[in-house]
């Protein structure tokens, strides 16, 4: 028996959505935090508030962080996972993200991948929401990862580097180098950010309409933003084949 968690994104990923939508699914939050308090990143927290977003319950997972500004290069991200007390497939999965977008951002930069600094997706709050997004997909018992095509807007998306275009740069490159498929939307807007993007291209064993199998659960997690008439949610179904 596998168990898939297929991920309908229909209005976008960001690490948050996608960790918000595994606990909404029944992932044990006690479980995550204590697999994330194994790792030597101190000052952050992690809560869940249950909100409403367009008359869909969903749940919305909240990361606080003392320095959310701080600017770590891979390799330091990488010591940090890779040394942490963490289940083999929970670290394996999240050295394997962070490589990703290492690799991703390196080549937008001009940068070797573990000299690459994570400014926006080098918080505590992205490395919360990537290795607790792979400890939520364990604590669920989840073996394979499947997903919709993803989500992109328009217009600009404002950085520390300033304005860039929307899909960002490194968005592009993550789903270039993946080969994945998007949805355009016409929405001037970020639907799809590098840390959301990483985690479906590196853990998705295939991109396309939900696999057969039988449903075992399902979740929603909130995003922020406000969408014209749909609402702004990341969908997990989760569910078993033979």
């Amino acid at each position: 028996m596998t168990k898939i968690a297929y991920f309908n994104c229909f209005a976008g990923v960001a690490g948050d959505m996608a960790l918000g939508s595994l606990l909404d699914a029944g992932a044990d939050l006690g479980e995550v935090r204590a697999m994330l308090k194994g790792l030597d990143v101190p000052g952050w927290s992690l809560d869940v508030e249950r909100v409403s977003r367009r008359g869909i319950a969903a749940t919305r997972a909240i990361v606080d962080v003392e320095d959310d500004a701080v600017s770590r290069t891979h390799a330091v991200i990488e010591e940090i996972v890779a040394t942490a007390p963490l289940p083999e497939r929970v670290r394996e999965r999240a050295l394997t993200v962070f490589r990703t977008l290492a690799e991703a951002e390196g080549a937008v930069h001009g940068t070797p991948p573990d000299d690459v600094h994570f400014h926006e997706v080098g918080g505590h709050d992205a490395i919360v929401d990537i290795v607790g997004t792979c400890a939520a997909l364990e604590t669920l018992g989840v073996d394979e990862v499947r997903a919709a095509p993803i989500p992109v807007g328009r217009g600009f998306i404002r950085c520390r580097h300033g304005l860039i275009p929307n899909p960002g740069p490194a968005v592009v490159e993550l789903l270039a180098r993946a080969k994945a498929p998007i949805q355009g939307h016409d929405i001037d807007s970020e639907m799809a950010t590098p840390t959301g993007t990483a985690l479906l291209v590196t853990l998705a064993a295939e991109f396309g309409p939900m696999p057969s199998m039988t449903v075992t659960g399902n979740g929603f997690g909130a995003g922020t933003k406000i969408f014209g008439d749909f609402p702004n949610v990341t969908q997990v179904v989760l569910g078993e084949t033979a």
